[in-house]
C-alpha cells in the first residue's frame, strides 16, 4: 500500500499555534505531510523562506517527537495543486477557524476539484484555544512590542523578538 501524502500550504509567516494545531491534526489523516511554504517574489515577508523552514522544523522537532520524520518542508510558487502533484500528494489539508474561513475554503475546494479531481480537500477545524490567532495579528502585536508568546511556538517567539529588536523595536 502506498503512503497517503497530504500537502498543507500557506505562507507560515510566522508559523502560529493555529498552523501548528492543524499540522498536528493532519498527522492523523496522512502518513506524510508536505508543508508547502508559498513564496511570492512581490511580497516582503517578515521571515525569509529559509528562516520559515527552520522555524517549522525546530518547532516540529520539539513538539512532535518521532512524528517529525513524517513532515517535509518545501517551497512552492504558483498553484498549490501543482505543488501537490509535484510531491505526490492526494490530500490537501485546509485549516478552518470559523464560518468565514469555511465559505472561502469551500469555494477554493470547488475550484481545486475542477482543476485537480485526484486531489481531495480535507478540512480540519482549529482547536478553540487557537481559533482567533492569525499570522497578521501576530506580526502586528510584535511590531508594537506586545507579548506574542501565547500565539506562537517558543522558537518562533524568540525569532520574532530577535527580528524586531534588530529593527529597533
Amino acid at each position: 500500500m502506498s503512503a497517503r501524502i497530504a500537502i498543507y500550504g500557506g505562507s507560515f509567516d510566522p508559523l502560529t499555534n493555529g498552523h501548528f494545531d492543524v499540522l498536528k491534526a493532519s498527522l492523523a489523516v496522512a502518513d506524510e505531510i508536505v508543508v508547502a511554504i508559498g513564496v511570492h517574489p512581490g511580497k516582503a515577508p517578515l521571515f525569509s523562506f529559509e528562516e520559515r523552514v527552520q522555524l517549522i522544523e525546530v518547532s516540529a522537532e520539539s513538539e512532535l517527537g518521532e512524528d517529525r520524520a513524517r513532515i517535509k518542508v518545501v517551497a512552492f510558487d504558483g498553484l498549490l495543486i501543482e505543488a501537490s502533484r509535484r510531491y505526490g500528494a492526494s490530500i490537501m489539508i485546509r485549516g478552518l477557524r470559523d464560518g468565514t474561513d469555511l465559505d472561502y475554503e469551500m469555494q477554493m475546494a470547488g475550484m481545486n476539484e475542477t482543476m485537480a479531481p485526484e486531489l481531495q480537500t480535507v478540512f480540519l477545524p482549529a482547536s478553540p484555544s487557537v481559533r482567533t490567532i492569525t499570522a497578521t495579528l501576530v506580526r502586528q502585536i510584535a511590531s508594537m512590542g506586545g507579548d506574542i508568546r501565547p500565539f506562537v511556538p517558543a522558537p518562533v517567539a524568540a525569532a520574532i523578538k530577535k527580528k524586531f529588536a534588530s529593527r529597533g523595536r
